[in-house]
Parts: C-alpha cells; structure tokens; sequence
C-alpha cells in the first residue's frame, strides 16, 4: 500500500474521485495499492477521465471519508 497526504490536493484525495483507496492511519492520509491507482472523475472538471494519484485539477474537495467526524 501506498500513502498519500490530502494537503497534496491531487485528485486521489478529492472526494470526485472513483478509484479504490481508504482513509490512512495518520490523519489526513489516503491509502492506495500503487499497482491498481485509476480512477474516474465524477462530476468534476475531468468527469469520465481516467485520473492517477498524481494528478489533480483547481476544482478539488476533500474526500468526505478525511474530514473530521465533528465538522
């Protein structure tokens, strides 16, 4: 597994993203098996692109699963 911070704001972290992760053990911190890294955007700037852990947009959200329970 891989791990990537969300204040990197790339599109694995944003919450328009559709491929395969969960949130990481440290705080704001997605894991990701670095072999199965694609997903679609949905509903955003790239919507129906096929988008890797490194890219990212001037349109992105936090993933809904990283923000704090209290917020």
């Amino acid at each position: 597994m891989a791990i990537q911070p969300a204040d990197r704001k790339r599109c694995l972290s944003c919450n328009r993203w559709g491929g395969t992760r969960r949130p990481g053990a440290a705080p704001e911190t997605v894991e990701y098996d670095e072999h199965d890294d694609r997903g679609l955007c949905v509903d955003g700037p790239w919507h129906g692109s096929l988008r890797g852990p490194r890219n990212a947009c001037g349109q992105w959200v936090i993933w809904l699963a990283l923000q704090p329970k209290d917020a």
